[in-house]
């Protein structure tokens, strides 16, 4: 709660504000990543790419949405501090670990695989949508670091599992 209320009582701002609410909004339901994952399915150089982020996708669903947060059942920091300042709806599942950010990772490391500069501008994106998170006071800095490093592990997983199965294509 220290790392929030310090976000809160000494970054906020009305132009961060709104840059956060819109970087969460990218971020729901993996929304922007879902998108470029068909995106990119539609272009031949890149389609083993966009497999291996929707791979990665289906692998965070399944092990945050449906596995870790029931199992966990994290209460999130807005609802045991109702006086920090959400500025979004206030999530009704649980806290732990942080969707947003293991879809944003779990997409963005593929990326990184295809391209260097345009991974590490994923993978900023991502950082950026997981910093929303504890900005707009719904996940703790451990939720963050969580989703983030299974992100990372699903999107790894993706680019192997893809690479070996289309490996003459």
């Amino acid at each position: 709660m220290a790392i929030l209320d310090f976000i809160q009582t000494h970054m906020r701002c009305p132009i961060l504000d709104k840059t956060m609410i819109t970087l969460t909004w990218a971020g729901q339901a993996g929304l922007v990543w879902v998108a470029l994952t068909l995106v990119l399915l539609c272009i031949k150089r890149t389609r083993k790419t966009a497999l291996a982020m929707g791979a990665a996708l289906l692998i965070t669903l399944l092990v945050c949405n449906i596995i870790l947060k029931p199992l966990i059942a994290r209460p999130r920091p807005c609802w045991l501090n109702p006086n920090g300042c959400t500025l979004i709806p206030t999530p009704k599942d649980f806290s732990f670990p942080s969707g947003h950010a293991m879809s944003s990772f779990a997409a963005a490391w593929p990326l990184r695989c295809l391209n260097k500069k345009t991974g590490a501008l994923a993978l900023l994106f991502a950082g950026l949508i997981a910093f929303s998170r504890m900005y707009l006071y719904v996940h703790y800095l451990t939720d963050v670091l969580a989703g983030a490093f299974f992100g990372l592990g699903a999107g790894m997983l993706g680019v192997f599992v893809v690479s070996r199965e289309f490996e003459d294509t």
